[in-house]
This record gives C-alpha cells, structure tokens and sequence, in this order.
C-alpha cells in the first residue's frame, strides 16, 4: 500500500495510543437527540423552515410537502450546537474518539427526505463540528489526544438480497450506485477533517466492499489516505449477519482492506455480542473493536440496560484480553460511555497477534 498517510502524525499517535491502552469510542447520538423532544419546526431550523419565498424554496431545493422530523443528521446543520453539545458530552465522559453524525448522510438515505443535494455538506460539516469538539478537548489535555471518526452508515439499501420476496433476483441498488455514495460522503468527511474512516454498521458485506472499494479508489485519487475502521453487525442470535456471514466470515471478507480495527457494533446487547467478538479477537489481525446497544430492546424499543450493568460485561471482555477500542451504540448515553471507561480503565489493551511465520 504505497499511498501515504494524509495526517500521518495523527496516525501515530493513535496507533500509540492503541497499543498502550482500550481506548474509549463515544456512545448513542440518537438516544441522546431524543432528549431534546425536537418538532418538526426544530429540525427545519432557519434554513429550511416552511413558507419561505419561492426564490428561497428553489435556492434550497427542499418542497415543504415532506416532512424533515427524525432526519437526525440534518441538526448538524440546523441545529449544529445540540449535536457539538453531544459530542462535548461524551467528551467529558471519557471518550478518546468520536464519531461524526453522519450514519444516513449519503444520497440514498437523503432520498427518503428530498434532501440528497446535500449529502457532501452534511459529511463535511459533521467532521468540522467533531474535529472542533475534539481539538478543544486535546487542548484541555494535550497528553490525551482525541480523535475523529468519519462514520460511512450502511445505507436503507442492501445490494446482495432482494426487498422483494417474489422476485429473490430483484436487487433496488447497484455495487455502482452504492460505491458513488460512498465516495461523495467519504470526501466530504475527509474534507471536513476526519481522523479516520469508519464502515459502520455493516448488515450486508456487499454494502461494506462497496464502501471500501470507494475508499481505496479515493485514497488514490487524492493520493493520500486515513486509516478505516470497520464495524458489522450481527443481527440476531444465530451469530449472523442479516447477508447471512458469521463473525469469522465477515472479518475474512474484508481483511483485505487492511483495516486499523475490525469489530461489532448495534443488534445486540453486550452479553450476546461476547462469543462473536471472542471470534473476532481469535481470527484478525488487526485492532478489535465493540460498541454494544444497552441490551436488547424492550416492547417499547427501549433499552434498559444501565451503564452499571453494561460496564461490568464490558469489564470481562477488557480482562480476558479481547478489547483494543470500545464504544456504545443505541441506548447508550455519556453515563453508560464513563462507567465502561471506568470498567477498563485498568485493563491491558488485546496484543496484536504476532505474525505466523511461514514455513521454511
């Protein structure tokens, strides 16, 4: 791989910082947006509220007919002060990495909005709001620099199963299509001043080799790269993903892409997640990664799993040797992110494997 580090003294310093202790990723964004009870009036913001004259209308592109409540990434430009709260939250919970909120920032799941005219915007404005986050806190403590993570989401489409139930060849998006979104996104995420790249949340590993296909070819195009992180997600109790993958297939599929971390996030609580990661720790050679959802969800879809007792699972995970970076994912809040940090706090980081030597 002879494309050089874009940040290539960032790099070092958190594959330093790797080595040396578990690292702490933040926890849940959309949990905590939830807490702001925001309308419909309040994710539009100035920027695209209704009755706006027309030059205004056609300037922003946005018909007023849809609705924008829930559209969680759009805050980062309506509302960019609730999502730099969120981040200065994990922050001083104990968090050495955040990640940008940008998990629907691409053009296929802007469509559901009628706002993917913006989805270069939202990935570059989503990293300055962090990196700011970040480098304010990096000054605080110069010793503990934070990082940056660029967040690639999976997208509403999956490019290696069927929506259709009638018609399994039937497939509603392209490797093509999939890869372009990627490439506008992930330049915008780097333009915006991102650490690292993360896959994240990765259902279906078509989706990811899509995502990490973009990444390699705009790597050489910039003629320079970041580091990527890539996180799947088991779906359910049968150790897969929804594409039909275990752990150890998953992780295989992917090593080519050389990745800083390979690891598991969303679908399961950390008690579920525990053999999967177990596998992972087993089989890759790179840094291992985890943010679990605060347990499953409850009838409500709520999760109920305090940051006491997620912290004491995660504790076991970071003393038998498993962890070099953990996080939370849905339901979890800077309480649930500063009792994990506290869990580990004490615990060796997972040593990378040493090279298996070839036979003579």
């Amino acid at each position: 791989m002879s494309t050089p580090w874009l940040h290539p003294d960032r790099v070092a310093l958190l594959e330093n910082a790797l080595r040396q202790r578990i690292l702490i990723l933040d926890g849940g964004m959309g949990t905590m947006l939830q807490g702001h009870q925001l309308d419909e009036d309040g994710f539009r913001g100035d920027r695209f509220a209704e009755g706006r004259d027309s030059a205004h209308e056609h300037h922003h592109d946005h018909p007023g007919s849809c609705d924008l409540k829930g559209n969680n990434d759009l805050l980062t430009l309506t509302k960019p002060e609730i999502i730099r709260g969120v981040h200065e939250a994990y922050l001083e919970a104990g968090a050495d990495l955040v990640e940008t909120n940008t998990f629907n920032s691409t053009r296929i799941s802007q469509a559901d909005y009628h706002l993917e005219h913006l989805a270069y915007e939202l990935n570059r404005e989503g990293a300055r709001l962090a990196r700011a986050a970040c480098d304010a806190y990096t000054a605080k403590t110069p010793d503990k620099p934070r990082f940056v993570i660029g967040v690639l989401g999976p997208t509403s489409r999956t490019a290696s199963l069927s929506p259709d139930v009638n018609d399994p060849g039937f497939r509603n998006v392209t490797f093509e299509e999939l890869a372009a979104n990627y490439t506008e996104s992930a330049n915008g995420l780097i333009d915006g001043g991102a650490d690292v790249i993360m896959v994240e949340t990765i259902f279906d590993t078509l989706n990811a080799k899509a995502a990490l296909f973009a990444l390699s070819e705009l790597f050489h195009q910039r003629r320079a790269r970041l580091p990527v992180m890539i996180s799947g997600t088991i779906t359910d109790r049968s150790g897969r993903t929804l594409s039909g993958q275990t752990a150890e297939a998953f992780y295989y599929s992917v090593a080519h892409a050389r990745p800083l971390t390979v690891g598991l996030n969303c679908a399961l609580g950390a008690a579920d997640l525990r053999p999967h990661v177990q596998t992972l720790s087993n089989v890759a050679d790179c840094f291992i990664s985890t943010h679990p959802n605060a347990g499953l969800p409850n009838a409500f879809g709520e999760y109920d799993e305090t940051p006491e007792q997620m912290a004491s699972v995660i504790g076991s995970f970071a003393r038998d040797g498993l962890l070099n970076l953990v996080g939370g994912c849905c339901g979890t809040t800077p309480a649930h992110i500063k009792a994990i940090a506290e869990a580990v706090r004490h615990c060796p980081p997972r040593a990378l494997p040493v090279a298996k030597q070839e036979a003579a």
